[in-house]
């Protein structure tokens, strides 16, 4: 009854206030303009629609496969969905975290984006490893200096931009980075968070961000820990539901109309130490370097051995498959950036691919499956936009056009088409 009761309220709200979100004038500070269709605002109280322009919040949610909206545990995001739009991302492969969010906020696929791993050398730097435990790598504007993000593209268009946490808004863009930043830190409570894209709302009109971006990874985390379908993993989900509310809540409380678009970088898969593949079973491991393993593997054969791995590893083998990068399915999209690793296995769906000891417990979640497995599915909904109804099913790359019509600035050409933009 408390989720019924939940999401009556908030449906009553956003019909009552569906005109809120009208486009503000063509002078409009930062040009934020509202689409021609009619979308429904957060703020609760009825108010002149020109007393604050609408703002755009892009969230993401690290791990939210997309069936947990399907649980019955997220009354506040399915209303924002029931009044807007639903569907499903089909996440860039690898699917992992660095190469999808920077996909999302570029428009371009890990291949063109440049972030093609959470691990990844380039050969220009052959000995330094790109890693998420690294801050002297991963803060490095090196290795993501091959696309533009869209908060650099709207400050230079006039837009301002503000981030809570996102991979890659840390690190300086051409010595340029979005007017407000925040320093990833996951001892930052999910509702400090939310305070502080609150706060940045809360500002005049003259320093008020016109898009925002907040990031939640701790449903990832519980996937990671104990497995997609955990008590655990709805506990997170329902958790991050809540902050939702307590976003819309603190919206509706300053009367700030916003569009929202919540996403999330890819799913997640429930894995057991009982569905390993050993690399070291298959060749010896002085003859490699594993730059990633997990659901994938990433292996760049030592100089002199690479006719001996490649023996090893292209041949047919139980539960993976191994292919030279130039040879992968062009489906992929995977493969020309020189970052790439030499040689990438696949583990089938739920299995895992380890070199040596593992460096974490295979029992219980992960990701970076072929991104057609359906666990990879990632949660998609647009509310306050022209969208409505089910979209089905898209690749991840059409969210940046999206929202850069969201906030009326023109985007970079990337390797979206559009659809959701139109």
């Amino acid at each position: 009854m408390a989720i019924k009761s939940a999401k009556t309220s908030l449906t009553a709200i956003a019909a009552t206030l569906a005109c809120l979100c009208a486009a503000p004038s063509a002078s409009a500070e930062h040009a934020v303009r509202a689409d021609k269709a009619t979308s429904a605002s957060n703020a609760a109280p009825i108010m002149d629609a020109t007393s604050r322009a609408p703002i755009t919040i892009l969230i993401s949610i690290d791990g939210f496969r997309a069936d947990y909206l399907e649980r019955g545990l997220t009354p506040q995001m399915q209303n924002l969905a029931d009044q807007g739009a639903v569907g499903k991302l089909r996440p860039s492969f690898p699917t992992k975290t660095f190469p999808n969010h920077y996909a999302l906020i570029t428009g371009k696929r890990p291949d063109r984006n440049g972030i093609v791993g959470n691990n990844m050398v380039d050969p220009r730097r052959p000995n330094e490893t790109f890693s998420l435990g690294d801050p002297k790598q991963a803060l490095d504007p090196f290795w993501w200096n091959e696309a533009e993000p869209l908060w650099i593209t709207a400050e230079q268009q006039g837009v301002r931009t503000a981030t809570m946490f996102w991979p890659g808004s840390e690190v300086p863009f051409h010595k340029q980075r979005p007017r407000d930043w925040v320093r990833f830190d996951s001892a930052i409570s999910n509702e400090q968070r939310v305070n502080t894209v609150l706060d940045w709302a809360r500002r005049p009109a003259d320093i008020r961000p016109a898009f925002i971006t907040l990031y939640f990874d701790t449903v990832d985390t519980a996937g990671h820990r104990f497995g997609a379908d955990s008590r655990e993993v709805n506990d997170a989900i329902a958790d991050v539901d809540r902050k939702i509310g307590q976003l819309l809540s603190g919206l509706a409380a300053m009367q700030q109309p916003a569009r929202l678009i919540l996403v999330a970088d890819h799913g997640m898969r429930t894995t057991s130490e009982s569905e390993v593949i050993q690399l070291s079973d298959i060749l010896s491991l002085d003859s490699i370097r594993a730059v990633e393993v997990g659901p994938y593997a990433a292996i760049d054969p030592i100089a002199g051995k690479e006719a001996e791995v490649e023996a090893a590893l292209l041949r047919p083998h139980d539960h993976m498959n191994c292919s030279k990068r130039q040879d992968l399915p062009e489906r992929l999209h995977y493969g020309k950036n020189p970052r790439v690793a030499a040689i990438i296995c696949i583990a089938q769906p739920g299995w895992s691919i380890f070199a040596g000891p593992a460096p974490w417990s295979a029992n219980g979640g992960s990701h970076g499956y072929d991104n057609m497995d359906p666990d990879m599915l990632a949660l998609f909904i647009a509310y306050g936009t022209h969208l409505r109804g089910d979209i089905g099913t898209v690749d991840n790359i059409e969210t940046y056009p999206l929202v850069a019509r969201m906030i009326g600035v023109t985007p970079l050409p990337s390797d979206a088409v559009g659809m959701l933009a139109k």
